[in-house]
């Protein structure tokens, strides 16, 4: 009995000390800087489709609410809600979910990063 709770506390403080989601993924996106993300959010024109907060003007309904986007479980409807995935999404969302209304805005690597770390931010 005292092995099992002694196991647990353990595997609770490691994951307190490594800032684990849920989902177990890290919260925040390696090389993203949320400021610039903000930014890149601004000048695609994600608002011309999303409600964003923060973002001015970010009120349209075509596609999903970005609200809350670090709760979310699945992007596009299929894809576990982690880092890694919505900046594969960000960069060729045709190639994850072909048709998708979601158009391919030729971002980079490094924008979706950025990108990411601010949708991730809201919580």
């Amino acid at each position: 009995m005292l092995k099992t709770i002694r196991t647990f506390s353990w595997l609770l403080l490691a994951l307190l000390l490594l800032g684990c989601t849920p989902s177990g993924e890290q919260s925040y996106v390696v090389g993203g800087d949320v400021a610039v993300g903000e930014e890149l959010v601004t000048a695609y024109g994600c608002g011309s489709c999303h409600v964003i907060p923060h973002i001015p003007g970010a009120n349209a309904t075509v596609g999903p609410p970005l609200t809350n986007w670090a709760e979310r479980v699945y992007i596009a409807g299929a894809l576990p809600n982690r880092p890694g995935n919505l900046v594969q999404w960000l960069m060729d969302p045709q190639a994850i979910e072909p048709g998708t209304a979601m158009p391919d805005l030729s971002i980079t690597e490094q924008e979706a990063r950025d990108m990411s770390a601010f949708l991730y931010s809201l919580r």
